[in-house]
């Protein structure tokens, strides 16, 4: 399928997965607003779905989760959860999977802004069960390899630097890695 202005899509983003590898590889944050429009360019969203653990009531995580909704991405949110041994959880794997497939047939594109290789047989159904196009975008050095493989087209988010605040990132003729 070729880059066209008349796609419909749909972009579902791990936000955690995002904030982790930013902090992570470049002390840096997330520009949520400038990743949407990056994934996007000049196609028509459908929806764009970021998934969020509520960690703790601070003011600062709600302003976060404001400026997510401002940039004009619906959350999805869900309590950590905390067992009796101390040990927490927090994924969204399953519902961001089933929100991409119930959606599917009504998006000619799936954005999938996770570098989580569990998400690899997401890739699979939506492209051979479901017939979309399916871009993975990331920063690539945090991403799975057998995800970056089972995308349509892969966005090294690594390659714009205007993505990230507080940080840089290096840039490189590849940002875009289509399937051969």
């Amino acid at each position: 399928m070729l880059y066209n202005r008349d796609q419909r899509v749909g972009v579902f983003i791990d936000i955690q997965n995002l904030y982790h590898s930013a902090k992570n590889l470049y002390k840096a944050r997330v520009n949520f607003a400038a990743l949407l429009k990056e994934v996007l360019g000049d196609r028509k969203l459908i929806r764009a779905i970021g998934y969020v653990v509520k960690s703790d009531t601070s003011l600062g995580e709600q302003s976060f989760f404001d400026a997510l909704e401002k940039a004009g991405i619906e959350l999805r949110i869900k309590d950590l959860q905390i067992f009796v041994d101390g040990s927490k959880k927090a994924d969204w794997d399953v519902g961001l999977a089933v929100d991409a497939i119930r959606m599917a047939q009504s998006l000619d594109v799936v954005v999938l802004v996770t570098g989580d290789g569990d998400f690899v047989p997401l890739v699979e159904y939506l492209k051979w069960g479901n017939g979309c196009h399916v871009e993975v975008a990331s920063f690539g050095r945090s991403t799975s390899s057998k995800l970056k493989e089972s995308a349509d087209l892969y966005i090294n988010l690594e390659e714009s630097n205007r993505l990230l605040i507080r940080g840089g990132a290096h840039r490189n003729k590849n940002k875009y890695e289509p399937k051969k």
